[in-house]
């Protein structure tokens, strides 16, 4: 089955699924150009060790290696480490390799056969097939035949973000949820009126998020993550920064007579202004230095804040950015403080870092200096990195 110009094959499944995977791995092969290389099935009967498919590879310097298929239809990232546990690389056949065949590889479950050293490829000829000694071919961003199931959850949306960004922060590295914990602080109790997310909200995205290999039950306790990075990465791939409002402002306050001034802010607003993106960043492991202020503001915020620090709208030359968010749970931060400290915070590092990838400039710089220097070292001593 010529699988190059199918747009989408939902209806694909059983025997013929497992043919036209099968049909891609010599297609696969053959687009490497290796001359000398000559791909076959193996002959019936040859030991298979439960594989859909068997086929011998070898190269004109006499090496061989013979490649057993798995099929899969709908491998979630949360059973892989099962699979793998089922499918170990055949002993006492050294020249024997597994390869995972699926309709469709999700980034997740590409990064999870990465880390594990498993070959893969799907459909579309996206592949990483490691034959050591003799080939390795990767090929990303092909797009696909097949249309993947949907995500159960959108981690994109606000009511998820308070759900990760309370997973994520690096006072809570280590810990384990019960689903009733974890939505209790998805609410921020400064903000008359705010309420947590629903307990079904919970419910759904930590079943995805158990679905995607990102977090594990920990006996009686609940929940914890186990791929914090990873599902930082995912959350950051599905945010939208855009969804803020932004005000470019100018002002001529700078140094500390502009923090004395946001300080009278931050009592005025009463803890509804804190540092965004670059600055939050700067107050949490300096790094990338830059002339802008960045603040999250609620609405009704607005207003003092301009007056207090003399600035005004500009279209250019901006040296002040507000940005009224678009879920107040933006301001949720669990790192440790003083309530009656004068001075603004920052957001969690874990929303800081989120920012920063969408902030442009020097982002992704500054966000790598806060992952190294705060979140990594908080994972790793809470024993979930």
């Amino acid at each position: 089955m010529n699988t190059k110009n199918i747009v989408n094959m939902p209806s694909l499944k059983g025997p013929a699924l497992v043919h036209a995977l099968l049909e891609k791995l010599p297609e696969i092969l053959d687009d490497t150009g290796w001359s000398g290389m000559r791909v076959r099935k193996a002959r019936r009967g040859a030991a298979s060790h439960d594989s859909d498919g068997a086929f011998e590879l070898r190269a004109l310097a006499g090496k061989t290696a013979r490649l057993l298929v798995d099929v899969e239809h709908d491998l979630r990232p949360g059973a892989f480490d099962r699979w793998v546990e089922k499918h170990r690389p055949v002993a006492g056949e050294p020249g024997t390799i597994r390869l995972l065949a699926v309709p469709a590889m999700s980034k997740r479950l590409a990064d999870l056969c990465r880390d594990r050293n498993v070959s893969w490829y799907d459909l579309a000829g996206n592949c990483r097939i490691d034959l050591p000694g003799l080939l390795f071919i990767e090929r990303r961003g092909l797009p696909p035949v097949y249309r993947p199931p949907r995500a159960r959850a959108n981690l994109g949306s606000a009511a998820a973000g308070r759900v990760l960004r309370a997973l994520l922060s690096p006072e809570h590295a280590g810990r384990a949820w019960s689903h009733r914990a974890l939505r209790s602080e998805t609410v921020w109790g400064q903000l008359p009126g705010d309420e947590p997310v629903s307990l079904g909200l919970v419910n759904k995205v930590l079943k995805h998020l158990r679905d995607e290999n990102f977090i594990e039950d920990s006996g009686r306790s609940g929940v914890c993550v186990r791929d914090p990075r990873g599902l930082l990465e995912a959350w950051n791939a599905a945010y939208r920064f855009d969804q803020h409002q932004r005000l470019d402002c100018f002002t001529l306050m700078k140094g500390a007579e502009l923090e004395q001034a946001l300080g009278k802010v931050h009592l005025l607003a009463g803890g509804m202004v804190v540092y965004a993106s670059f600055s939050a960043a700067e107050r949490q492991a300096p790094h990338v230095r830059q002339a802008r202020t960045w603040l999250y503001a609620a609405p009704h915020c607005i207003d003092d804040l301009l007056k207090t620090t003399a600035a005004k709208p500009v279209d250019s030359g901006e040296n002040l950015v507000v940005l009224v968010p678009a879920d107040f749970g933006v301001l949720l931060t669990f790192q440790p403080g003083e309530p009656d400290d004068r001075r603004l915070r920052p957001t969690d590092p874990s929303q800081t870092y989120v920012d920063l990838r969408h902030s442009g400039g020097r982002g992704d710089e500054a966000a790598q200096a806060l992952l190294e220097q705060v979140l990594l070292p908080a994972w790793k001593n809470g024993g979930c990195s």
